[in-house]
């Protein structure tokens, strides 16, 4: 067969193979949006006065686990922890529906029909402002899709020369498949996935022996169910759980996981970084040791809110002075720096720029960079991404049951997340900081960290090494 006949089939599976995942979105018309005229304000306050909560009771707002996370990492609860003034809750709520509170930021959520309302909140004495972040587009193009998924992966998607399958590459890289052969798979560690949709996770047999703690989700208007909704979250998820020797095997299968979902898919506007906000506070509360966030933003809708490049400093918009707070909690977040490599943006997407946290950037499979990739540095100056995995392609399991590869840091990411994760269950007595700085510093490129690759490949089982070695130093002293 002739070369160019063989690169046109190869490029109609490849188109074939897509047009499949995308059928339940191609087949969607934009229909008339329910919610519309509807809008939705953060509102920020002023102090926490008044609270009937303490720093000296947290098991009133925190978890066992979570407080157990701080105490074990030596950190102390501060005002921040604290959960909101209920009574200006109670106030607000006289006057607009509440849909979450920001305890981090010390703002309140709010949705009207009308915004006659807003001038009265405004006025209260405890608020400080009040800024529109939603407005209901008039029409959507609606997701939540019942569709149909594989109950068996394909015959020819088995790899007899190595149990890890279709995933064997992207671990490898990375050296993760020397921790799962001393059996650090990330058991007793709980992971955050942060995400838009995760479809048909609770049907597809593939991930039925998941730990799945439980499932959140916090966008307005909620959707009928997580599990019908878009499968990027699906496929991020895959790549960190399912577990089926010589097909596919992820980077944290024994880990337990929450899945979050706060990705409106009906539009693009500040409010979600409010929702990725509640949902990085309640990975927080119920103990999660890791978050996993495959999301960024810069540019909204109509360019109404859309950042600019000087707010790439880790604290300028809410969702990334949240992010940055994380690590203070105790936790490790793992987030993909974006796709605008080759846009006019090119840079980093928020909350990619947090302070404290590994983004991740992506290479080829020849471990060359992917132009899409975002690029560093922060507007203050700090080397980003930290490190970098194969994304382009990665190997993923899709919302219909099928293996298959995409393109993204998106899919980057959860191979470092995972992996951290197994690392930190080797490494217990370690803290969110140390562990990052260990990933880093074992990376292939740290000895000149710079704004494409960061500090390189990770290599875990460097990292589990020397980590041991500085453990025992640690414990001698």
């Amino acid at each position: 067969m002739k070369t160019k006949e063989l690169l046109l089939i190869l490029m109609m599976l490849t188109l074939g193979r897509m047009s499949n995942d995308c059928w339940a979105q191609d087949r969607a018309m934009r229909v008339r949006n329910k919610e519309c005229p509807s809008y939705i304000f953060r509102v920020c306050l002023r102090d926490k006065q008044g609270s009937p909560y303490s720093l000296e009771r947290p098991s009133r707002y925190l978890s066992r686990r979570s407080v157990e996370r701080r105490s074990r990492q030596g950190l102390v609860l501060d005002s921040t922890d604290l959960p909101v003034t209920p009574r200006y809750v109670h106030e607000i709520e006289r006057k607009a529906r509440i849909l979450g509170t920001s305890k981090w930021n010390n703002t309140v959520l709010v949705q009207m029909k009308d915004t006659a309302a807003v001038s009265q909140i405004r006025a209260l004495p405890f608020v400080v402002s009040c800024k529109k972040v939603w407005q209901a587009p008039d029409s959507i193009q609606p997701t939540a899709l019942k569709t149909k998924y594989e109950e068996e992966f394909h015959e020819w998607d088995s790899v007899g020369t190595t149990p890890y399958g279709r995933a064997d590459e992207q671990i490898k890289s990375v050296q993760g498949h020397k921790l799962h052969h001393i059996d650090m798979m990330g058991r007793g560690m709980m992971i955050a996935v942060l995400d838009g949709g995760f479809k048909n996770v609770d049907k597809i047999p593939a991930f039925s022996k998941v730990d799945i703690r439980g499932t959140r989700d916090f966008v307005y208007p909620a959707s009928p169910s997580i599990f019908y909704e878009l499968d990027h979250g699906t496929k991020v998820l895959s790549v960190m759980t399912i577990r089926k020797p010589h097909y596919y095997i992820g980077t944290a299968p024994e880990a337990s996981y929450w899945l979050l979902r706060c990705e409106d898919p009906y539009s693009e506007q500040e409010v979600e970084e409010d929702y990725w906000a509640l949902a990085a506070e309640f990975a927080d509360s119920v103990g999660c040791d890791l978050v996993n966030s495959s999301l960024g933003y810069h540019d909204f809708d109509k360019g109404f809110g859309s950042h600019q490049l000087w707010q790439l400093d880790g604290h300028s918009t809410l969702i990334s002075h949240t992010a940055s707070m994380m690590a203070q909690k105790g936790m490790i977040l793992v987030n993909s720096a974006g796709n605008t490599g080759m846009g006019p943006w090119k840079k980093l997407t928020f909350p990619a720029d947090a302070e404290d946290c590994l983004t991740v950037g992506a290479v080829t499979d020849l471990l060359t960079n992917a132009p899409f990739s975002s690029v560093g540095p922060t507007q203050d100056g700090r080397v980003k991404p930290d490190v970098v995995a194969i994304g382009s392609p990665a190997t993923v399991v899709t919302g219909r049951g099928s293996i298959a590869q995409d393109m993204g840091t998106s899919f980057a990411t959860p191979v470092i997340c995972g992996l951290a994760a197994c690392l930190w269950q080797a490494l217990p007595n370690m803290t969110a900081c140390e562990l990052m700085e260990l990933i880093r510093q074992t990376s292939n490129n740290q000895e000149h960290p710079d704004n494409i690759y960061g500090y390189g490949l990770p290599n875990f089982w460097k990292a589990y090494m020397v980590g041991m070695v500085k453990g025992r130093v640690k414990s001698e002293k």
